[in-house]
């Protein structure tokens, strides 16, 4: 399942990631605290529309380097695999400007999804890794140069959950018994991006981070 696009329309990511994390300078060790999320009204409704194979003109992978075969019009949004998922819960719906949030029904766990446009972001046309990171560095409030090193690849899922093929750049920390992920890709020929935020009190994140790419694909219209 898809979000609808007229509910939720791509929104610029200066007007909303900045709330997303509130962090201590960066470091060696790379810690943050993500504060809970603020009010959001109910927006946004859901398709029950089959999610189909990527189609002939679209790259069958999205590597950073195959983002740039992306048609400049392509459309791009999370598929929402928790709406119906056992043991996740919506903590906030979708806010009106791209991002909503689910939250594991034990507590331990929530999800924060953003997808929208970077204009306000440093990226670097035609590197989708570098401008991956720069997102990274608006959530983390820092700069790109300072990221990166920090940073790994990893993989979200294209167009069915579980799939993988879409590469993404992420970072990791935690403090005591909370553990959190963020994870970012930039899609610089269409201008636009997405963000999840894992973050967990008494959980592993890297194994909620899993179950999230397993659930939620990234969905690519031309």
């Amino acid at each position: 399942m898809t979000r609808s696009r007229s509910a939720a329309p791509l929104f610029r990511l200066a007007a909303t990631a900045i709330v997303a994390v509130s962090v201590i300078p960066l470091s060696g060790c790379l810690y943050a605290q993500i504060p809970a999320d603020g009010d959001a009204k109910p927006t946004a409704s859901a398709s029950d529309a089959p999610i189909d194979e990527p189609a002939g003109d679209l790259p069958a992978e999205l590597t950073f380097e195959a983002g740039q075969d992306l048609p400049a019009t392509a459309y791009i949004e999370w598929g929402d695999g928790f709406m119906t998922a056992d043991g996740w819960e919506t903590v906030t719906p979708d806010d009106g400007a791209g991002g909503w949030t689910y939250g594991t029904t034990d507590g331990t766990c929530t999800a924060q999804f953003w997808q929208g446009l970077t204009p306000d972001v440093p990226v670097v046309p035609g590197d989708d890794s570098a401008s991956s990171d720069a997102i990274l560095g608006v959530l983390l409030q820092s700069t790109t140069e300072e990221v990166t090193p920090l940073a790994t690849t990893g993989e979200f899922s294209y167009q069915v959950g579980g799939s993988g093929g879409v590469e993404n750049r992420q970072v990791t920390g935690g403090d005591g018994d909370r553990s959190w992920i963020i994870a970012t890709r930039a899609f610089t020929a269409t201008g636009v991006g997405l963000y999840v935020i894992v973050d967990c009190t008494g959980s592993d994140a890297n194994s909620i981070l899993a179950e999230v790419v397993e659930r939620n694909a990234v969905v690519v219209t031309p």
